[in-house]
């Protein structure tokens, strides 16, 4: 893909997704993630129904009348997205790939956060962490981080969940709002989600196609692991086999749906033909309440 194409793309998705995140997202984001507390703004004169342990006696000893101390919201935070790059992501048998559409996902988070002034990172990882972008403010940053979503080249094509929690926690010392943008097909990974889970706010995004749980009846058809590069023919007409395939694939939904419950974080799971502008709002709402 050269420089122009990839503008192209760029453009189009920062159109589509901007507008999602003015218009639908950023109250939902500001109201669901408040901020690290209250901070100290200043002083004022104590009025009526204030409350009287909010009096700062020094200044009151000194005006020799009542004075009380104003908070207001520290609002700046940070957003980490931790998007899987590996094979599994180019997988797509419904108009598009789960690659394009964790991309769409990611763009209109990172404009929510931007929207509300808050710092957005990027985290690519496969079996290893193939990149990392440390978190900045502005709409350059985030059009950086849309560029490297659409157009990077992983170096390995397998999947560790565990590994990439791991180094979100060395580079990350302060709480974060973390989205992780992942099929999920990894296992092993629960002991690290825990600890992690007690730092930072976690919400697992699990995209996926109709085809990762179900095979068709196509009878012996090659098929080609994205995540080994091996061939196999399988025959699909054969009901053991699609049992068996369905199993497998919901062992890891189980495993993902129950792993984030047990550490307390969050969970979306939508499908490459459904809209995840719906999955996101209600996750927004119902996690405000």
């Amino acid at each position: 893909m050269d420089t122009k194409e990839i503008l192209k793309k760029v453009r189009k998705i920062e159109v589509k997704t901007r507008r999602l995140s003015d218009h639908l997202f950023g109250g939902e984001y500001h109201s669901t993630f408040k901020g690290r507390g209250m901070t100290f703004s200043e002083v004022r004169q104590y009025q009526f129904g204030d409350d009287v342990r909010a009096i700062d006696w020094n200044v009151t000893a000194r005006y020799n009348e009542p004075y009380v101390k104003v908070f207001e919201e520290e609002r700046e935070l940070t957003m980490m997205l931790i998007v899987d790059v590996s094979g599994s992501e180019h997988f797509g048998t419904m108009e598009r790939f789960k690659k394009d559409y964790l991309t769409e996902i990611a763009a209109t988070l990172a404009f929510s956060a931007i929207q509300n002034n808050d710092k957005v990172g990027l985290i690519l990882f496969s079996n290893q962490i193939e990149l990392f972008i440390p978190p900045k403010k502005g709409k350059s940053h985030v059009l950086r981080i849309i560029r490297e979503l659409i157009e990077f080249k992983p170096k390995s094509k397998k999947t560790d969940i565990a590994n990439a929690f791991k180094f979100l926690s060395n580079v990350m010392k302060k709480k974060a709002i973390v989205f992780m943008l992942s099929d999920f097909m990894d296992d092993d990974y629960e002991n690290t989600l825990k600890i992690v889970g007690n730092k930072h706010d976690i919400t697992g995004i699990r995209v996926y196609d109709k085809h990762d749980e179900e095979i068709p009846n196509l009878g012996l058809v090659p098929m080609l692991d994205a995540e080994t590069g091996s061939v196999k023919y399988i025959n699909t007409s054969s009901k053991t086999v699609r049992k068996n395939y369905k199993a497998s694939a919901l062992r890891f939904f189980d495993y993902y749906k129950s792993t984030f419950k047990k550490s307390g974080s969050g969970t979306i799971n939508t499908r490459v033909d459904e809209s995840y502008v719906k999955k996101l709002l209600g996750y927004f709402k119902h996690k405000e309440k």
